[in-house]
């Protein structure tokens, strides 16, 4: 992992990328991964991050982040996007 971030870092001061954006782009990505992981609760995901709920509801306001999206991105589709059980065993008998 250490050489990754190594190239990670070459790559970024390379391409000129300011210190600012990339903490920004860091911490935008670390935290979408700990709320996804968590489907989008802001209470575990705050526990595990090591950080006060409220500090990272007020985070996520400073990125720009919309948990409703995360969530939303979890969910199930809708029944009527769903495939039919009857679809899915027939698929599975015409295959054999």
């Amino acid at each position: 992992m250490k050489r990754e971030l190594d190239s990670l870092v070459i790559q970024m001061h390379s391409a000129g990328v300011l210190y600012t954006d990339a903490v920004r782009q860091f911490k935008r990505r670390y935290i979408f991964e700990v709320l996804a992981h968590h489907k989008g609760n802001q209470c575990k995901a705050a526990e595990e991050l090591g950080m006060h709920r409220n500090t990272l509801s007020r985070t996520l306001a400073e990125l720009d982040m919309n948990t409703a999206q995360i969530r939303n991105g979890m969910r199930r589709p809708p029944a009527s996007e769903r495939p039919r059980v009857e679809s899915i065993n027939r698929a599975i008998s015409g295959s054999r």
